[in-house]
């Protein structure tokens, strides 16, 4: 049973969630506000945190910045329909995905576990090691090194460089990004993907000629540069 983490300070909402999700098959755990919900995310026992935006005291955001802080464990965001500031922040500091609210359980179980089938190789899977010059990917272990030094990536993020480095030298689009990354089609005027590859692009630096080595491709999508 995948182990998720449910932190919002809507008690009929979570009551309703997480009767659904154990239904489903998840084990479930609550917390009610920021501080606690940070220290049980911190504490290694889940797979995936759901984490509500709009919460008294330490906001979802604040929250998510604890988490950051210490873990790359899956978080899935809870924002207000329409709301993209919120939306953004949460994606620039590692959200690797939201659901606008209301939602229905069925989408957040469906997105759950989109997610999560991305954290972990398949069974059967050959391990491959891919190397892009500067670029180690090693998907089964779910690590990434750049010029030698380790890379702190969230899931989602991980899951975007490995599709760009399985294509390195040639364009991807942004829909293929997204249904392999987040596990859904690309929504419109969607920036979810934007904002992560945004995220990687800080995280590798620059290559020596100043260039980032993910370059945006005009209308076909983004491009993982091979380098020596």
């Amino acid at each position: 049973m995948h182990k998720v983490l449910l932190i919002d300070d809507d008690s009929a909402l979570v009551g309703l969630l997480a009767d659904y999700l154990a239904r489903d098959g998840f084990h479930v755990g609550t917390a009610s506000d920021g501080l606690s919900g940070a220290e049980a995310a911190l504490g290694g026992q889940y797979e995936i945190i759901v984490l509500d935006v709009m919460m008294p005291q330490l906001n979802g955001i604040e929250t998510l910045r604890r988490i950051r802080a210490q873990s790359t464990v899956p978080v899935l965001m809870l924002t207000a329909r329409g709301d993209d500031m919120d939306r953004i922040l949460g994606l620039e500091l590692g959200a690797d995905d939201y659901v606008p609210k209301p939602c229905q359980p069925r989408e957040l179980a469906a997105r759950l576990r989109a997610i999560l089938r991305r954290t972990r190789p398949q069974s059967g899977e050959a391990p491959q090691t891919l190397v892009i010059g500067a670029l180690i990917l090693r998907p089964e272990e779910r690590q990434a090194e750049w010029d030698g030094r380790p890379l702190a990536l969230t899931s989602t993020e991980f899951s975007l460089l490995e599709l760009l480095a399985r294509h390195a030298g040639r364009p991807v689009s942004k829909q293929e990004l997204s249904e392999f990354a987040l596990g859904r089609p690309l929504a419109r005027f969607d920036r979810s993907i934007d904002v992560h590859l945004s995220s990687i692009r800080q995280k590798l630096g620059t290559l020596p000629d100043g260039r980032s080595c993910i370059q945006t491709v005009y209308r076909q999508g983004y491009q993982l540069i091979r380098t020596e």
